[in-house]
């Protein structure tokens, strides 16, 4: 097969990996970048171009869709939907998983374990959400912010008043989200594919810092999950649609809590921790999925 790693950097480790996996795996791979890609619609029907060439051949594509290009990135990836190539990760999945809101409203609504959390048009009343939350502290959260940007734990009733007020001021929507005290500031990633545990690892925030994000210093262990674990981080990832995620969760007095479902997680991290072949993991699904004739689908993406 002829698969493409979607991805703006071929430098980067995850589609470094993903390029290694597909040529040992006996296919050919590529490297494409989604922004480079133009779109044609027309009634011979829908095609891409790419550094002014017709693409062809292409049997399967690997989206490594960056957050602030989402838009255009999903475009790119549902124009090969309709071209019927195999897409390691859904369109639909992609863009529902980059939308915070959307994604928490459709893991609570599958019943799946989370911090409360809350949301109003109506910054004026943030005592009232407050209460529904319960008592501070409490992690307010840009909905649009990733990496652990954007997110900011308020001490007190009156600092997250204050924090909510700032971000409104500028236009800027956010949820409020019960704190969590007894994480420690640690939380697990979980690597899923194809309805799968292949990997998870646990990551501890550096000292004083209640983010535990490997890109803000944390550290990244390999850890043993529990049934409850395996089983919350397998139906997240399928209440998203997602084949290949990375689901992020907090150890918590009530079961495990998810905070995140990732639709483009990094593969330095848990292959590191865990000494898996996360890379050859997702290839060997692609393998699957195309030998099980799972595409295309019946009913047409829009």
């Amino acid at each position: 097969m002829k698969i493409a790693v979607l991805s703006r950097n071929p430098n980067l480790y995850s589609t470094k990996r993903l390029f290694e996996a597909i040529n040992q795996k006996g296919h050919k791979g590529v490297v494409i970048d989604h922004l480079k890609c133009d779109i044609l619609m027309d009634n011979t029907g829908p095609s891409i171009y790419y550094e002014g060439k017709k693409l062809k051949d292409i049997d399967a594509i690997i989206p490594r869709i960056g957050a602030s290009v989402t838009f255009y990135g999903t475009a790119v990836v549902r124009q090969f939907e309709m071209m019927k190539v195999f897409s390691a990760i859904d369109s639909l999945a992609i863009t529902r998983s980059r939308d915070k809101l959307r994604s928490l409203q459709i893991l609570s609504r599958s019943g799946i374990g989370l911090p409360k959390t809350a949301f109003t048009n109506y910054g004026k009343e943030e005592n009232k959400v407050l209460k529904h939350i319960g008592n501070a502290p409490v992690v307010i959260k840009l909905l649009e912010g990733t990496q652990g940007l954007g997110v900011v734990l308020a001490e007190t009733e009156k600092a997250a008043k204050s924090v909510v007020e700032a971000f409104e001021s500028l236009k800027t929507r956010v949820i409020l989200q019960e704190f969590i005290a007894e994480a420690g500031g640690a939380d697990i990633r979980v690597f899923v594919v194809d309805g799968k545990v292949i990997g998870s690892m646990k990551r501890q925030g550096k000292e004083g810092e209640f983010r535990s994000n490997l890109h803000r210093g944390g550290q990244a262990n390999v850890i043993k999950l529990s049934r409850a674990e395996k089983s919350t981080a397998i139906k997240a990832a399928k209440s998203m649609g997602l084949a290949i995620a990375g689901v992020d969760m907090l150890q918590s007095k009530r079961g495990p809590m998810v905070l995140e479902v990732n639709s483009s997680p990094g593969l330095e991290g848990i292959e590191t921790a865990t000494g898996v072949d996360v890379a050859g993991k997702i290839i060997e699904y692609i393998e699957e999925a195309t030998k099980r004739k799972t595409w295309p689908k019946d009913k047409i993406k829009a």
